[in-house]
């Protein structure tokens, strides 16, 4: 997967993107800090019977770092404006971590291209949030960052990360974890990382949430997927939103942490099948509901 990059201009940035299969659309949105590889034990399960998108999000990965919006709404309108360029009118969303509050964002301004909603370790359902992003969104990190994550400090945990891998003590999460760190190494990718950080995080925790526009849902077919082991956002918030959204699925895998599409790819990609195969495409919110209750 990691040849196959495909390279797209939309509103003048080359967006980078990995497409697999045909059939029924499965767009893939990664976290914070990550890229379309975090998927890359999961895609070509779901391309035998899916055509599945996974871009690198704007400031992130191979695709474009622009000075500019990193905000959810922004990504909402990006995603649907590749959806566009690619031709794809209906799509299952599904997104991990910051991914998940942005493919929330997308249903509430695009529900005509939504079929189905999977929320992977997602943000945006609750404040509590893992101190390492806290401390990243504090003011002057900016100052610390280019010595922390200098290419000669991350050159010597690569070497780190190589030996324990050798021997089997390096995890699939400590490992996604990682890339991203190392990712910061570059000032424009630091840049990017820092404003999509600070549009949803702040020293308190997640700032933004979506647990008072979950109604906007109704009857849109939602699976949740959450690791036991998550420390970084922590599996009652998908207990929350599951409460919250009836008709919601829930799946709470064991010995599992924060990245379940990499710690636990076949579960994942089994759920999700079963998911899909089992419910109907939404079409949207019921038009006029509040009339109608009104009447």
């Amino acid at each position: 997967m990691h040849d196959d990059v495909k390279y797209l201009d939309l509103h003048g940035d080359r967006v980078a993107y990995r497409e697999a299969g045909q059939g029924p659309a499965v767009l893939l949105i990664h976290g914070m800090g990550g890229s379309s590889l975090t998927w890359k034990a999961l895609l070509p399960h779901l391309a035998t019977r899916y055509r599945v998108i996974a871009p690198d999000l704007l400031g992130h990965g191979q695709s474009d770092k622009p000075r500019g919006d990193y905000s959810l709404g922004a990504f909402a309108v990006w995603l649907r404006d590749l959806l566009d360029l690619l031709g794809i009118a209906r799509v299952t969303l599904v997104g991990h971590s910051l991914g998940g509050g942005v493919a929330m964002q997308f249903v509430h301004q695009h529900p005509d291209y939504c079929e189905r909603l999977v929320l992977i370790s997602s943000g945006g359902l609750g404040p509590e949030l893992g101190r390492s992003l806290r401390l990243l969104s504090t003011p002057g990190i900016e100052l610390l960052l280019p010595v922390a994550a200098a290419p000669s400090v991350v050159a010597v945990g690569e070497r780190v990360r190589s030996w324990l891998g050798a021997r089997g003590l390096a995890s699939p999460e400590v490992g996604e974890t990682w890339n991203a760190y190392a990712s910061l190494s570059d000032p424009q990718t630091r840049t990017a990382f820092l404003r999509t950080l600070r549009s949803v995080v702040d020293a308190q925790g997640q700032a933004v949430s979506a647990l008072n526009r979950l109604h906007f849902t109704l009857g849109l077919p939602t699976l949740l997927i959450w690791g036991d082991q998550d420390r970084l956002i922590p599996p009652a918030h998908g207990e929350a939103a599951h409460a919250a959204l009836p008709g919601s699925r829930l799946v709470i895998l064991p010995a599992v942490g924060h990245f379940p599409q990499v710690e636990a790819p076949l579960a994942v990609a089994d759920t999700l099948d079963d998911f899909i195969a089992n419910s109907s495409p939404w079409h949207g919110p019921p038009r006029h509901a509040d009339h109608a209750e009104a009447d």
